[in-house]
């Protein structure tokens, strides 16, 4: 007997949901996963996706030295914000940093355990967010922000550079002039630090290329991915490199975090819409619920039909599914 157009419908749905759910089976748990925070005024209600159970998110940090108020009433061992002094004061000597991160530990009782400091200093400021900051300008900063901050025993990252060739160099001045400035009665003292901000945007070769590069230079530290993404890529291949990524970090003993770039709507996203965990309407995308550790949402960052969302290698073998499961409402 031939089923009613409602009930053919809603098991064509159902199969596709399946097959798009299952096209790509995403690392689905890592306490190792922090949030970049970027908030956007106009869709403030995205803020509390990331904190909802089930969520993975162990910390977060949001460029700035004072926690976001919408995490304000989360503590500090179930969400960690992590303090950034994003970049160089206009005075040098100008210590609010220090002051901002001392309080929120003395005052507040926050339990602050870890800092971070200049983010891409070897990059141009406006839309590319580099904070352009000289070296050694940067080492003056940090000799009066960070080392009492290491003598109230926080943990501290190296400045977050760029993933391009500048990066090294910029890290390799700016340890140089610190040791300068520590340094005293002709004994060379050393600037020190507990573990290394990276950012690498490109593809996966070159993400675990760049972590073995540093690994080389700062050998026994750490590190921490703190922005990453495949950006502007099709969505095949961005869910690609978002597996092969995280399950390999998942895997290094020597990556303590990472945190991926795209908290944000597809359509404000500044790694393309398929790098962004949102849809345009604030809905989970596979990447964003797999980053959460739940299941895909076989939801397209960009809207389109619901076939259209299936993982190209994927498209042959839903096809089948659909004849198949028509001939057999048919029957």
């Amino acid at each position: 007997m031939l089923s009613s157009p409602a009930a053919i419908g809603a098991a064509l749905l159902t199969v596709l949901h399946l097959l798009v759910g299952s096209a790509v089976a995403g690392p689905l748990a890592s306490p190792k996963r922090g949030l970049v925070y970027v908030p956007n005024n106009s869709t403030r209600q995205d803020d509390y996706i990331w904190t909802q159970q089930p969520s993975d998110l162990t910390w977060y940090y949001n460029y700035e030295a004072s926690p976001s108020p919408v995490y304000s009433k989360i503590s500090q061992s179930s969400f960690e914000f992590v303090p950034m002094l994003w970049g160089a004061p206009d005075n040098l000597s100008d210590t609010t940093f220090l002051k901002t991160v001392r309080s929120l530990v003395k005052d507040k009782g926050i339990n602050i355990s870890h800092v971070m400091a200049f983010n891409e200093p070897d990059g141009s400021m406006g839309a590319h967010g580099g904070s352009n900051i000289d070296p050694d300008k940067a080492a003056q900063v940090w000799v009066k922000n960070i080392i009492p901050l290491q003598e109230m025993n926080l943990r501290v990252g190296l400045p977050a550079c760029t993933g391009a060739p500048s990066g090294l160099q910029w890290l390799k001045a700016f340890l140089d002039s610190c040791s300068k400035l520590v340094s005293t009665d002709g004994k060379t003292t050393n600037c020190t630090f507990d573990f290394v901000p990276i950012h690498w945007y490109g593809n996966f070769d070159g993400l675990a290329s760049h972590l073995g590069e540093y690994s080389a230079e700062f050998p026994n530290k750490t590190m921490w991915v703190t922005e990453f993404n495949f950006d502007n890529q099709d969505l095949e291949t961005t869910q690609a490199f978002y597996n092969m990524s995280t399950e390999y970090m998942d895997r290094l003993d020597s990556v303590g975090r990472y945190s991926l770039f795209g908290a944000f709507r597809s359509d404000v996203s500044n790694v393309g819409p398929n790098g962004a965990m949102l849809t345009a309407e604030g809905n989970l995308t596979d990447i964003g619920a797999w980053y959460l550790g739940r299941p895909a949402t076989g939801v397209s960052p960009k809207p389109t039909s619901l076939a259209l969302q299936i993982v190209a290698p994927q498209a042959t073998v839903a096809l089948g599914a659909i004849f198949a499961t028509v001939s057999l409402l048919n029957f």
